[in-house]
């Protein structure tokens, strides 16, 4: 398949890559759908047209749903291409893969990234002690393998999934020791400044009190306003400290489940040297684009979560509007058609995206999770502390590239990827400046590891 000819290449097999080469691939579109994973579905619905009925019920029915995007796709001519991990997508189009230690590529006319999206880093005390998982990682395993934890969890943070984990973990009968939320008063009072999105989103928002109820129900303890948060333990988890209405709190786990959000994953775009902005309100990176998702360089869109946050539903729309795109720069639609294809879906998109400011506002990450204490890891990988990173500010270092010279950050084997934005938050605040003054990593391919035997056999 080396540099093999397409249309369009996708690269990501969540809801808006699957959503992108469906409708494509309707429009007379030669398509190939790259995806890490071996079936389509992405994080979202990872192994959902393999997840036997009981696994369904156990997480619940809009992961069900996308049962009916999958079979879209899978009826579209559309060519999916699994196990395919991309490392480097050029400013020329042509697509970089590795697939069962092969080397391939293709060569695209117009390429949609829909890489989706990535777990905020939590870098409080002992997080990267054995037994410290992210929500979303449970939640894989969960959805792959049907693997529980067997004995009772801890779940702190904030956002929407916390509360999504703890009501499936409760459906499949593994036992939530408590929910520890550091949403407090002034995030809901933020939020209250939106409340005409979350009338007007108020399913999203009946999901989540649904689930709150059913918690309750079960009698899973809540902790609201949490602060100071503190994973316990010499060689492997063994609590969770916290501070709540005013009392010192410790709750004893071997499993401790942190989440306070999903951030685009914007490693392709960076690489690409798009242009990108600082997004306040979600407090992350994302990149540029026009309605279209449209990036700053001929021929190459984002949809999907890489672009901003905005959930499943509204990632399938935008992959959608990112092919109508494509399909006229193709010559495959007319500008008027295309225009008029797009109306529906934009106003669908309006009304998906009408609650998401309050949710922004709601569970904003709290600072101290997000920019650490001196003697806290910010890299796993070559284990630097904020403290180390705070030392090289005073000697000079300006911003995430600097780190890198000053102390390997961000050189390990994620290449930034989990560190990347409390790199650069710790630099802003040490320095007093804005996240968009101290940048992001300068990220080169690879994106993906590949070995140099692997890269030889190309040649």
């Amino acid at each position: 398949m080396n540099g093999e000819q397409v249309d369009l290449a996708i690269v990501g097999g969540g809801p808006a890559g699957m959503a992108a080469a469906t409708l494509a691939a309707s429009l007379g579109v030669s398509v190939v759908l790259l995806d890490e994973q071996t079936a389509p579905g992405g994080q979202i619905y990872r192994n959902v047209a393999a997840a036997p009925p009981g696994r369904l019920d156990v997480l619940g029915p809009d992961y069900a749903a996308g049962r009916a995007l999958v079979d879209a796709f899978q009826r579209s001519t559309a060519r999916h291409i699994g196990a395919a991990a991309v490392w480097h997508v050029s400013a020329e189009r042509m697509v970089h893969y590795l697939q069962d230690g092969q080397v391939k590529s293709v060569q695209a006319r117009q390429v949609i990234l829909c890489t989706g999206a990535l777990e905020r880093p939590f870098p409080i005390p002992g997080w990267t002690l054995p037994g410290v998982l992210s929500a979303g990682a449970a939640q894989i395993l969960l959805k792959t393998a049907d693997a529980r934890p067997s004995a009772p969890v801890v779940l702190g943070g904030c956002g929407p999934l916390l509360y999504l984990l703890g009501w499936q973990y409760m459906r499949a009968g593994v036992r939530v020791r408590a929910i520890v939320d550091t949403t407090d008063a002034a995030d809901r009072r933020r939020a209250l400044a939106h409340i005409g999105g979350a009338i007007a989103g108020w399913r999203y928002l009946e999901k989540g009190l649904a689930m709150m109820r059913a918690l309750r129900r079960a009698g899973v303890p809540f902790y609201r306003g949490a602060s100071g948060l503190e994973v316990e333990g010499d060689d492997a988890a063994h609590a969770l400290r916290f501070v709540s209405a005013g009392r010192a709190q410790r709750i004893e786990s071997r499993v401790v489940l942190l989440h306070q959000g999903v951030v685009p994953n914007t490693q392709f775009t960076w690489s690409l040297r798009a242009a990108h902005r600082w997004d306040d309100a979600q407090l992350c990176f994302v990149p540029v684009t026009d309605d279209w998702g449209a990036l700053d360089l001929p021929g190459l869109y984002v949809a999907g979560d890489g672009r901003g946050i905005g959930g499943a539903l509204a990632a399938a729309l935008q992959g959608q509007l990112s092919a109508l795109g494509a399909a006229c720069a193709l010559g495959r639609l007319p500008v008027d058609e295309r225009d008029r294809r797009a109306l529906p879906l934009r106003a669908e998109l309006a009304a998906h995206m009408r609650v998401r400011p309050f949710l922004d506002a709601l569970y904003r990450p709290k600072a101290q999770n997000r920019v650490p204490a001196d003697d806290v890891l910010v890299c796993r990988c070559e284990e630097v502390t904020a403290g180390t990173l705070r030392e090289h500010v005073k000697l000079g270092c300006t911003g995430p590239n600097q780190a890198k010279s000053f102390g390997r950050c961000g050189m390990g084997p994620c290449q930034g990827r989990l560190c990347g934005l409390t790199v650069t938050e710790v630099i802003a605040d040490a320095r007093q400046v804005s996240p968009d003054e101290v940048g992001y990593y300068r990220i080169r391919p690879p994106i993906k590891p590949i070995t140099l035997g692997e890269l030889a056999r190309q040649a």
